[in-house]
């Protein structure tokens, strides 16, 4: 892999077989093992720990002290916030080791996801296109896209736009943000974009 297209900082531990895309910027005291994929544009903060075969996408950001473990998947523009954790066994024991690929519980983090400081989530799950996991939210289940979490256990208690603006459907059914200057629908339960395409 070339070095000349990313940055490592010095203090970084890599191992040989990772693909690292242009522009990622990785920072002191992290540790990128095997079979690791990570994306353009991506920012990898203080002692990030990403275990052997984790897949990265495009411009994600991971603040300090966060490790992704096996079983993990961030689709493009994940933010995970300081000190969120990942889990990928849901009954663990010292005495009886998993520590192989076949016991790690699959958790799918889709694109544009943001996962608020101290948040933990179980594995298992999947995190919705654009939700946002407020910090220190517990979240247990799959959450849809759009979907605002927050608490222990995270219960979802509104929705968001794809530019993070909490939308309001108290009067209508359609709200409008004006970062991502898009129109949204609640239809059914779940957010719809205005022409009625499901998002």
């Amino acid at each position: 892999m070339s070095q000349q297209s990313y940055f490592l900082h010095e203090s970084v531990l890599c191992d040989d077989k990772v693909v690292i895309g242009d522009n990622t910027k990785i920072w002191q005291f992290s540790s990128i093992q095997s079979n690791v994929e990570i994306g353009k544009g991506c920012i990898l903060g203080q002692s990030v720990q990403v275990a052997s075969n984790v897949k990265i996408g495009n411009y994600c950001k991971i603040q300090n002290n966060v490790s992704v473990y096996e079983g993990v998947e961030l689709e493009d523009y994940v933010f995970c916030g300081p000190s969120m954790v990942f889990t990928n066994i849901m009954i663990p024991r010292s005495k009886y080791p998993q520590a192989e690929s076949k016991y790690y519980q699959r958790t799918l983090v889709k694109e544009g996801a943001s996962i608020g400081a101290n948040a933990t989530i179980v594995c298992g799950i999947t995190l919705g296109r654009f939700c946002l996991i407020g910090a220190g939210a517990v979240v247990t289940k799959d959450v849809p896209d759009f979907a605002l979490i927050v608490g222990n256990p995270g219960k979802q208690v509104g929705w968001v736009s794809e530019g993070g603006k909490k939308l309001d459907f108290s009067t209508s059914n359609t709200d409008f943000c004006e970062k991502s200057q898009r129109s949204y629908k609640l239809e059914s339960g779940s957010v719809v974009d205005f022409y009625g395409e499901v998002l």
